[in-house]
């Protein structure tokens, strides 16, 4: 047959299409299905009816038979044969332009076939994709031991280290199992910016409640009234919650007082070396000036810190320190505040957990706000929280020069929650927020109690040893779980004694010690209970 021409006079025209040229089921479902190695033979109509639709038949382009394919087929067996007639019937020769072609017509046999084949490889391609998510379950799940085992030998060390030794830094504690065991769970997955009930991420249910919760422990275990006293978790460390308080309640500039760094003061509460240079947030953007203790007693000099408190007027006094072993005179301090009109800021950090067992003095009573660390003596995950007061001020409080916006109600809440978020911090630590309620919630129990009880009754156990072979202390001794003892009569600093320690498997920590010409040196060290 030859297509190289359609008669002039017929209403119908032949032609070819390749599988690409076809169309396919995104725009004519009705279309047949061609397979990628055939081409189509289509008779057109040239009647203008939409409702006639002449269908197009699926070929297969074959090379043209030569004498050897006819001689080996008739010397193949009866079936082949068979075979081989019955494929001829689906195979003609056709002439197109003068060229001689065959054309074999796609069986349903192949079909079938071609269904098969592309069954199987469905199901190959399904067994490879369950292959793999098996493959990265079992590597999300593996132990640490399995998935780094270079970290986990270091961290074994360091747990025989720390259950073979004697830890006696007054900044450490050992928390206790449901502690860590919310320290690594999944709420570490979650993020959560913002407050409760005001978070910018969705999905935070059920971390409102965890931080709802730990606020509201957080309250009882001090003893304080929601009414007149809010509480902010979210800070990382304690650092991190006065430089929130700095920030919330201060402007760039402003001054801020404390107990100077040598005589036991922190570092975050606005030190300068010897030097001039600045060395914390805290000095590099507000103006400190530190008080001091007396260099022959160790005792703070109220009267001193009474005249340069006057002098310097600062906007936020702070009480409290790192290394300080006796009681602090929070009424004296509050006085001393309200006659400059400063807030009046505690930072309990080490002696926390004291002042939750009544052990210690409660700042509370006296100061506007207080921070702390809540993995020291408190036994809680490492991090910081900041109290603050609410609600109408006190009407008997000295001069109450400080006004804040001149209402007669403390502004603090709104200021230092926005200082934390979105000021300095990004989203908080949930699962070390459950950790902390679960540390609040045995801080308000009777065998805390007890038990910060016999560490005050250690510290002082050690002191009166330690005096008793004539050694140096500070203060003479101590009011809460830390001494300071001083070396420097007996030839020694406190970093070489440090060292020595440490070969003995004993952890402390070396401290300045002030003395009277003013001079800054690591003379001793402070051990903790």
């Amino acid at each position: 047959m030859d297509l190289g021409q359609s008669p002039s006079n017929s209403n119908l025209s032949s032609g070819f299409l390749s599988h690409s040229s076809l169309p396919t089921p995104a725009n004519n479902n009705r279309g047949p299905k061609i397979a990628d190695d055939s081409i189509s033979f289509q008779i057109e109509s040239r009647i203008q009816d939409p409702s006639f639709r002449v269908p197009s038949i699926a070929l297969q382009l074959m090379d043209q038979q030569t004498e050897n394919h006819t001689h080996h087929a008739e010397n193949s067996s009866n079936e082949n044969i068979v075979s081989g007639e019955d494929e001829e019937k689906d195979v003609k020769e056709f002439r197109i332009l003068g060229h001689s072609m065959c054309l074999k017509r796609k069986r349903d046999c192949e079909s079938g076939s071609s269904s098969s084949s592309s069954s199987k490889s469905n199901r190959t391609s399904t067994n490879e994709l369950e292959s793999r998510r098996n493959e990265v379950r079992a590597w999300g799940n593996q132990s640490l031991r399995v998935s780094d085992p270079d970290i986990y030998e270091i961290m074994e060390k360091e747990k025989q280290r720390q259950y073979k030794g004697i830890e006696l830094i007054a900044s450490e504690n050992f928390v206790c199992k449901a502690v860590m065991e919310a320290l690594g769970s999944h709420l570490t997955n979650k993020y959560s910016e913002g407050m409760p009930g005001a978070r910018y991420y969705g999905g935070n249910l059920y971390i409102d409640e965890i931080e709802t919760l730990c606020c509201e422990r957080a309250l009882t275990a001090f003893g304080l009234d929601s009414e007149h006293w809010g509480v902010n978790v979210q800070p990382y460390s304690c650092t991190s919650a006065n430089f929130a308080v700095y920030t919330g309640l201060l402007l760039p500039g402003d001054r801020i007082m404390g107990l100077d760094t040598p005589s036991g003061g922190n570092t975050s509460h606005g030190f300068y070396l010897p030097n001039g240079r600045k060395v914390s947030g805290a000095s590099i953007f507000f103006e400190s000036l530190p008080y001091k203790v007396n260099p022959q007693t160790g005792y703070i000099d109220y009267d001193k810190l009474e005249e340069r408190v006057i002098d310097f007027r600062p906007k936020i006094l702070i009480c409290g320190g790192s290394s300080y072993p006796r009681e602090w005179d929070y009424l004296k301090f509050r006085q001393i505040a309200d006659k400059c009109g400063a807030v009046l800021l505690c930072d309990m950090a080490q002696i926390s957990g004291l002042i939750a067992a009544k052990e210690c003095a409660n700042p509370f009573e006296y100061c506007d706000v207080v921070t702390s660390t809540t993995h020291k003596s408190l036994r809680g995950p490492r991090g910081g929280i900041i109290f603050y007061r609410k609600g109408p001020k006190p009407r008997k409080r000295g001069m109450l020069l400080y006004q804040g916006d001149g209402s007669d109600r403390y502004d603090f809440e709104e200021k230092i929650n926005f200082a934390v978020f979105p000021a300095l911090q990004g989203g908080p630590h949930n699962n070390r927020i459950a950790a902390l309620a679960i540390a609040l919630k045995q801080v308000a129990t009777l065998e805390y109690k007890t038990y910060m009880q016999q560490v005050k009754k250690n510290a002082q156990a050690l002191a009166s040893a330690l005096l008793t072979r004539k050694c140096r202390l500070v203060t003479g001794g101590t009011d809460n779980h830390m001494l300071l003892w001083d070396l420097r009569n007996l030839g020694l600093t406190g970093k070489n004694f440090e060292k020595v320690c440490e070969l003995c498997h004993i952890s402390l920590n070396k401290v300045t010690i002030f003395d009277d010409s003013g001079n800054i040196t690591p003379g001793g060290v402070r051990i903790g209970e």
